[in-house]
């Protein structure tokens, strides 16, 4: 019981604190009890841990938290493109079904959109749509193909008349001696519009003594277009021509025995028989 009561003293039992300022300020001596200044360094302590144990768990939450940002903007990312891909397919979806509600195949041509649709890059869950739209492209760029070689190649009649001297050995009109003609005759009337007969670029526009005003036409693919005995050509060299656009007049000029356009159609450096591209008009 003594024990006690001497333990219990000591507790309550004063400690001095003494401050001393550097200055010339007097001395400052703090009294109190033993058991106070030891609860005051156990709380500082404490509230030291917690704090340090706070700043911790900051830090942690921090990092999670960034880690949680960094995922929804992933996701983000990848449900946009998910998106943008569905709409990809529904254009597709009704381009196809435009096209495929056309007659013929030079509709279909005319009128084909060959943009490309793009593709998706979420994993594990869209597999089965990446084919979908691997495939989609393939279609796509194959009617891109076909849509050149459509615009290339030589269609119609360059202008509306009757054929009055065809492809190959001929008498010729000036000296009566067998001659190649290397294209075809169509007769027409001064003045009416000549058309180009596929989409290129002008290569020549000019004047030659045998063939008059004469316009030639580069169109890709390995093919060309002669339009001789013009009145006057509507065109300059480099112009870029669609099938259909005006390249000048009919006339008789050069060694002609009347108002008509030699038309010639050159494939792979050659000339070829025009006729086989006048099933349409242009």
């Amino acid at each position: 019981m003594s024990n006690i009561r001497m333990l219990f003293r000591k507790a309550f039992a004063s400690v001095t604190i003494m401050v001393i300022p550097h200055e010339s300020f007097a001395s400052l001596n703090l009294k109190v009890p033993a058991i106070g200044l030891f609860v005051s360094i156990l709380l500082a302590m404490i509230g030291g841990g917690y704090t340090l144990a706070l700043a911790v768990n900051g830090l942690k939450y921090k990092s999670q938290y960034n880690a949680m940002a960094e995922k929804t903007k992933f996701y983000s990312g990848q449900f946009y493109q998910w998106d943008s891909t569905v709409e990809a397919l529904k254009t597709a979806e009704s381009q196809f079904r435009r096209l495929f509600s056309l007659k013929s195949r030079e509709e279909i041509l005319e009128h084909v959109d060959a943009s490309s649709v793009g593709s998706l890059e979420i994993p594990n869950l869209v597999s089965n749509l990446r084919k979908t739209i691997e495939t989609v492209d393939e279609i796509k760029n194959y009617l891109a193909m076909q849509k050149d070689i459509y615009a290339a190649t030589p269609r119609g009649y360059p202008v509306s008349g009757l054929i009055t001297s065809h492809y190959g050995k001929r008498t010729d009109p000036f000296n009566g001696q067998t001659s190649f003609h290397t294209g075809i005759d169509i007769s027409s009337n001064i003045g009416f519009q000549i058309r180009a007969t596929a989409d290129g670029v002008v290569s020549h526009s000019g004047w030659t003594e045998k063939s008059g005003y004469v316009v030639i036409i580069e169109h890709g693919l390995g093919f060309s277009t002669v339009y001789a005995h013009n009145k006057a050509n509507a065109i300059k060299v480099g112009c870029k021509v669609k099938r259909g656009d005006i390249i000048g007049y009919v006339g008789s000029t050069g060694k002609s025995t009347g108002p008509h356009i030699h038309y010639e159609v050159w494939k792979d450096g050659r000339t070829v028989n025009a006729l086989q591209y006048l099933p349409g008009r242009a």
